[in-house]
């Protein structure tokens, strides 16, 4: 039996927050056939339209990108009148399977999660050109995810469904923890003194340099500071100083630094500083 092509279909948005309007952007960009967006509120899909490009108004998609909040995915998929055609969603923390009512019904379906953060939608074109794309699902499904990817000139991740949730904790841990982890230092010198946007300033070419050290030479050969060099007099001062300070920043700092003696045991601290550190961050 020949298979469908769908690359022409035209392509509805079901969702007007930031990522639906930064990848509709750039579908509609690349001369893709977005025909329709749909939100909760004719206004909010007239200004997600214009940003995109598109129509609101009721119009026939074959594909669909749904990007709705995670606790709106399944509503939203058993509103959708289709039997058959492709479904994405943009939800990373959920496998195709939220869209069974939709893959019942004959529909191919499937995952596409940015892993970038938008804070808006125009910055979030930018962000996205070049970023990598978490995709699952069935193989139409699949190819369209990519082609997406492709067009935003991005990095394909194929995800086992069943992983899921595991994958976009990286996701989260590797942008709001780190943006977490900011916010406790920056806590930090304020309780010290220092004003939070003084702070924040003189923090920002330490976290940069720290980021892009890690990126380039990988966490173990990047890692420095008193549990690298095996200081536990210093991890110890540090607990506890901590002591004086609100929760949850001293269960960041022992988490992290759990997480970072096992980095420095992997570039080589001996056994017997490995356990007097670990003993203190316990």
């Amino acid at each position: 039996m020949q298979t469908a092509d769908w690359s022409r279909a035209p392509i509805g948005i079901a969702g007007g927050g930031r990522v639906g309007q930064a990848i509709g952007r750039i579908l509609r960009e690349s001369g893709e056939p977005v025909t329709c967006v749909a939100c909760r509120t004719v206004e909010r899909g007239r200004s997600a339209a214009e940003f995109i490009g598109g129509t609101v108004r009721p119009a026939h998609a074959s594909r669909i990108l749904v990007a709705v909040p995670d606790e709106a995915l399944e509503s939203v998929a058993g509103a959708l009148d289709l039997d058959g055609g492709i479904v994405l969603h943009t939800c990373g923390s959920r496998g195709p399977d939220a869209l069974d009512v939709l893959r019942a019904r004959g529909v191919f379906c499937g995952t596409l999660h940015p892993l970038q953060t938008i804070p808006e939608p125009a910055a979030g074109v930018a962000a996205l050109r070049g970023a990598a794309f978490a995709i699952s699902g069935d193989d139409e499904a699949a190819d369209w995810a990519a082609r997406i990817a492709g067009l935003a000139g991005g990095e394909v991740l194929r995800i086992d469904p069943g992983s899921s949730a595991l994958y976009h904790a990286a996701a989260v841990m590797a942008s709001n923890y780190i943006t977490a982890l900011l916010g406790a230092a920056e806590s930090l010198l304020e309780a010290v003194g220092v004003e939070a946007p003084r702070a924040r300033r003189a923090l920002a070419p330490l976290v940069r340099a720290s980021v892009e050290n890690a990126l380039r030479l990988g966490p173990v050969e990047a890692l420095t500071g008193p549990i690298q060099r095996g200081d536990a007099a210093t991890v110890a001062a540090h607990v506890s100083a901590l002591s004086a300070v609100r929760e949850p920043i001293p269960a960041l700092y022992r988490a992290a630094g759990l997480e970072a003696l096992e980095l420095a045991a992997q570039r080589g601290l001996s056994a017997g500083r490995e356990s007097a550190i670990r003993q203190i961050l316990r």
